[in-house]
């Protein structure tokens, strides 16, 4: 990003070619020494992590979560300026707030075959063609090539596109560097390419997702409040500590992020948090009571 070109036109620019698109890669939006750094933090956990069981999973692919508690070099990823406006450009019109879905570190080894191209919408069952439930970022560790399982992305498959019973557009494989990230729409078809190399393409994805659905990482587990309580408050907000109105993900009818202070355990009243429409229907409610009484 030039210094000509804002912050707020960078995320207008790539949040309009997500949506035409389907996908957009933003390069460079990381130091490659950062992403080095952060792959060498991650390379015990890979060499410990078994191979996946199934086939969507993959048996010749490694993977595993909680990459906040892994590195602290994962913060940059995950609350990355451009990237969060872009998410938030495209799902706000669905949400109040959005939430982190995941961080999955993906290691694809020599032999594996590509992967069922999915979307990752399918996760949930709502209605397909309107509504975008989430964007995933893709982070690559390693270079992605055609022949070492770079993503394969089906272009323009997503939104009403994604009704239709077959693509409109053959795959592209989503050859980046380190550095780089790729984001794609939950709506657009897509899937990990097969690994032809005798090398293993490793790579990242972190996930957003609409703040009210249930996420695929379960945040409460992944980042107990011990933990939570050492990130700073947006990314305690973002990895689950915030309830999103009305009163969803609540503690005691409270935000959750009492839970990160000097709460004591002490008996909680039930605070109110409502949506605006609704705050203004439970208000002049009231007002009809008083009113009346």
């Amino acid at each position: 990003m030039t210094a000509s070109i804002t912050l707020s036109q960078a995320i207008a620019r790539h949040a309009t070619e997500l949506m035409t698109q389907g996908y957009c890669l933003v390069p460079d939006a990381l130091p490659a020494a950062a992403i080095a750094a952060l792959d060498e933090d991650l390379a015990g956990d890979f060499a410990r992590t078994p191979f996946g069981q199934g086939h969507f999973y993959g048996e010749t692919t490694k993977r595993f979560g909680r990459l906040l508690i892994r590195s602290d070099h994962a913060r940059a990823l995950v609350q990355h300026a451009l990237i969060l406006g872009i998410v938030e450009t495209i799902l706000s019109p669905w949400c109040d707030c959005i939430q982190l879905n995941t961080t999955q570190a993906i290691a694809i080894h020599p032999g594996a075959p590509a992967q069922l191209p999915h979307r990752d919408q399918d996760m949930w069952r709502g209605p397909v063609g309107d509504i975008e439930y989430l964007v995933n970022v893709m982070w690559p560790l390693t270079p992605f090539t055609p022949d070492n399982g770079a993503t394969l992305i089906w272009p323009r498959s997503h939104g009403a596109n994604a009704l239709d019973a077959e693509p409109p557009e053959a795959p592209l494989p989503a050859e980046m560097a380190p550095g780089a990230a790729l984001l794609l729409l939950g709506s657009t078809l897509h899937g990990a390419g097969a690994n032809i190399t005798s090398t293993v393409r490793r790579g990242l994805v972190v996930g957003y997702a609409l703040g009210w659905l249930k996420p695929y990482e379960n945040p409460w587990l992944a980042y107990p409040p011990a933990i939570a309580r050492t990130f700073p408050p947006a990314l305690a907000a973002l990895v689950g500590y915030h309830q999103h109105r009305p009163n969803l993900g609540n503690y005691e009818g409270q935000c959750p992020s009492i839970l990160l202070g000097d709460h004591g355990g002490a008996p909680l009243g039930a605070i109110d948090a409502l949506r605006p429409d609704q705050q203004a229907v439970v208000d002049a409610h009231a007002h009809d009571q008083q009113a009346a009484s």
